[in-house]
């Protein structure tokens, strides 16, 4: 796997995270720096966390499904965009917290990172050398994570619905050219 394409892999599951922190930084109103730093690294340092949770368990698969590894990691994948794109387009109002405390923080950067297992557990099925994987996935989600608080301070919540579709298609779309990669060889 490149560097671009997991690139587009951490901006797509650092959707979510940006999402919630544009939320997050619509009901906080006035922000600072601290606002900021918290949601990233709640956000990234989840984010990082769950595909090596993935990664660790999906390696105990690899040698037994390797063969359909390719369309393992396209129905993942398509799985988690889909989802992010039906959120994108849901009517419904999620409730805003203002609270920066702890739970309230670890129940969102859990909730937003779920999916990041999943890709974990396809990068197990591909071999991606995932110290580096999760490390960069983290990085870019922190600093997503950090705009969207102050970028949900400045313009609300008009692209949240944008961001998720925007992180559900390139997460169908990687689906789809590991898929077609997989059948080519």
């Amino acid at each position: 796997m490149g560097l671009m394409e997991l690139f587009l892999i951490a901006v797509g599951l650092s959707m979510d995270a940006f999402a919630v922190s544009v939320c997050k930084g619509l009901s906080l109103g006035k922000i600072n720096v601290k606002h900021m730093a918290i949601a990233g690294l709640w956000f990234g340092g989840f984010q990082g966390l769950m595909p090596a949770i993935g990664y660790f368990f999906g390696s105990f698969f690899t040698d037994f499904i390797n063969a359909y590894a390719h369309w393992i990691a396209f129905g993942l994948l398509c799985l988690i965009g889909g989802n992010m794109i039906k959120e994108s387009m849901s009517k419904e109002q999620e409730e805003m917290n203002a609270s920066m405390a702890p739970k309230t923080m670890f129940l969102l950067a859990v909730a937003t990172s779920i999916d990041a297992m999943a890709v974990g557990v396809s990068f197990a099925f591909m071999q991606v050398q995932i110290v580096w994987a999760v490390i960069f996935i983290g990085c870019i989600t922190f600093c997503l994570s950090a705009v969207g608080v102050k970028v949900g301070s400045i313009f609300g919540v008009k692209y949240k619905s944008k961001a998720e579709l925007t992180g559900g298609l390139v997460l169908i779309a990687i689906g789809l050219k590991i898929l077609i990669e997989g059948l080519l060889k």
